[in-house]
């Protein structure tokens, strides 16, 4: 536009004296205007931002780095430390500072140890990322290799040592399922934005407690502010991380490691809940998980060992363990009869040792019978017969509304990620799932927890705890408090009544008192918890795995050990005024009472550390269970 304006004033007519003076009045005002633009401009850098701008150009371009938080510690119930941090030194390395990379890659590698294709797969993974993110060449190095690069700098530009935090496993691989353990954010976890201020490379709970409270764990990143002017660092701005916040558990280190260390190379879990709260001691499921091995990331060789162990160590048998309750589940039976009304604690069946029913024989647990048997002396010395009886005249219906009411076939609420229901069978339920009707024979089965009852130990637990307690359900927690760094509570946790169970308190009072029996009296079958000082009530109960018809008349040492039946013992203590309730399942361990010796050896530890008494134990010892007998039962899989 303004070349045709100057073209038209150079093409005028001398001749025209007006045309001229319009012309020339036209070009003016277009050169006045683009300079008042100029000068406007000038104005604005010059005067209006230019203090501003003047201190900009003495900083220097700015350079953002964060500085990795502590997480909060994870407590027990005492103020004990399970996890904490520990400092370690990763080496990093910035593509912009370094001129010669194939050289500079060459000689860290030499320092490292490592083959330069390690280094360069490190660096191939990190393409896409922003070219001023430092990558991360080997992480936790040792302070031999610390030396060796401080001393070699000058040929390695572009990389130094950066400090960052692990976690410290106080007691080894104590609670590994209950706690949890970090790992590097996938892709995905960044893509979905499910952890706020994170980014690649940094890590986060992958499962456990670790997951369930990272927002809690996870502290505020700090900055480090560099300032450089023509490629030299001019000054550095700090700005401190913040340390995340601690949680505190219901878990009680020194009984968790007794039950650990009870549960020796056996398989199975153990739960300890304070009947009154519903707080979880103990969360015990074996075999543990090696924390170390996740730390930083699991290899896929490790992970497939893992999954392709038969005794299935990734599995938190406390709540994902789904197993028939066996005779424990008479508890039930029994609650449901006396109050409903269908038998009286008087009444009394007949046992030869098996019913027929339908050209079917029912064998009890007792080859030969029990004879006449009231309802006392039938949980006491666990008669199946006699629950066969009593659940023929309930009825399967009712012996299930009983048992939902006390918390099984449902999950319990508690904060761990993937908890299993387990199942309580019913008429309805049937003809949903199998289209089939009910059959009077699956009632007896049902009637001692067989058949298709499946129950978690957890459940059991909690169960175990109301029936005591007076009737109460609690759900089960794990979480006391969370507390800031400066010892500030957060959030505190109470415990939360789901009401109460079905069942009068005369009922309740008859099978507190039998379960008493069962560990006190001659004929019970848990006299091996007995306590020479503490009452302890409890039920014994044999999960049939698998029915063989070849293995019928053999001893049980010669069964395949994964035919095996379970061990289960349910209990609580003191039973004048019950505390606490421990549920332990063995799997396959019904030959040698093992269940049994592992409530013994809690209850042990539990009254000792209520009275003050402390065995000599190592804080730091990593807690695992006897390699060698878990390669015999490897073995004998």
């Amino acid at each position: 536009m303004f070349r045709r304006i100057l073209a038209n004033i150079i093409k005028f007519n001398p001749t025209n004296p007006t045309m001229l003076k319009k012309r020339i009045g036209i070009a003016m005002a277009v050169v006045i205007f683009f300079a008042a633009l100029l000068l406007t401009r000038l104005w604005y850098l010059q005067i209006y931002r230019g203090d501003e701008f003047a201190k900009l150009s003495e900083i220097g371009p700015v350079r953002i780095q964060e500085i990795a938080a502590p997480r909060g510690n994870i407590l027990d119930r005492t103020g004990q430390p399970i996890i904490t941090n520990r400092p370690r030194f990763d080496v990093v390395w910035s593509r912009e500072k370094t001129p010669n990379p194939e050289e500079v890659i060459r000689n860290l590698a030499r320092i490292l140890h490592e083959d330069v294709s390690v280094l360069l797969d490190q660096i191939r993974n990190a393409a896409g990322n922003p070219r001023n993110m430092p990558i991360r060449l080997k992480e936790d190095i040792d302070k031999a290799t610390i030396l060796a690069i401080n001393t070699n700098i000058l040929s390695l530009p572009g990389v130094s040592i950066e400090r960052r935090f692990s976690r410290k496993y106080h007691h080894g691989d104590l609670a590994s399922h209950l706690v949890g353990f970090l790992g590097e954010i996938s892709q995905s976890e960044l893509e979905k934005n499910r952890y706020a201020n994170c980014q690649g490379g940094d890590q986060v709970g992958k499962q456990g407690m670790e997951k369930l409270f990272e927002e809690y764990l996870q502290g505020e990143k700090g900055k480090k502010v560099t300032i450089d002017f023509s490629g030299f660092e001019q000054r550095q701005v700090l700005v401190p991380p913040f340390s995340g916040n601690d949680l505190h558990l219901t878990l009680d280190v020194d009984l968790q490691r007794a039950a650990e260390e009870a549960m020796g190379g056996k398989t199975g879990a153990v739960v300890v809940m304070e009947v009154n709260t519903g707080n979880l001691l103990v969360m015990c499921s074996t075999p543990t998980l090696n924390l170390q091995e996740f730390s930083g990331g699991i290899s896929t060789t490790t992970w497939d060992r893992l999954l392709n162990d038969p005794l299935n160590p990734l599995l938190n048998k406390t709540i994902q363990g789904q197993y028939p309750p066996g005779s424990i589940f008479k508890i039930i039976t029994a609650l449901a009869a006396i109050s409903e009304g269908v038998i009286t604690p008087d009444a009394t069946f007949f046992c030869d040792g098996s019913l027929n029913l339908d050209k079917r024989r029912y064998r009890c647990g007792k080859k030969g019978g029990h004879g006449t048997v009231d309802f006392h002396r039938a949980l006491v010395e666990s008669c199946d017969v006699y629950f066969y009886s009593v659940g023929q005249k309930l009825g399967v219906d009712n012996i299930a509304m009983y048992a939902n009411s006390l918390g099984l076939g449902k999950k319990t609420g508690i904060e761990l990620e993937y908890e299993k229901g387990g199942n309580i069978p019913s008429t309805t339920w049937k003809q949903q799932r199998y289209k089939e009707k009910w059959q009077e024979g699956e009632t007896l089965s049902a009637a001692i927890g067989q058949g298709y009852v499946l129950t978690t130990p957890l459940q059991i637990c909690r169960m175990t705890a109301a029936v005591v307690n007076g009737g109460t359900l609690y759900r089960p927690q794990m979480v006391q408090s969370i507390t800031a760094p400066n010892g500030k509570t957060l959030k505190a946790f109470t415990p939360v009544s789901e009401g109460k169970i079905l069942g009068s308190e005369q009922s309740l009072a008859l099978i507190k008192d039998a379960l008493v029996g069962v560990v006190n009296s001659p004929g019970g079958t848990g006299k091996v918890v007995k306590l020479p000082d503490v009452l302890i009530g409890g039920k014994t109960g044999t999960a049939q795995v698998v029915h063989l018809a070849q293995n019928e008349g053999l001893g049980e040492k010669v069964i395949p050990y994964k035919y095996r039946d379970h061990a289960w013992f349910t209990s609580f203590a003191p039973a004048e005024k019950p505390e606490i309730a421990v549920t332990v399942l063995v799997e396959h361990g019904h030959l040698d009472d093992s269940a049994g010796a592992v409530v013994k050896a809690v209850y042990q530890r539990y009254f000792e550390l209520k009275s003050g008494k402390q065995k000599n134990k190592t804080a730091e010892q990593p807690t695992n269970f006897n390699k060698n007998e878990r390669g015999d039962r490897h073995a004998a899989l």
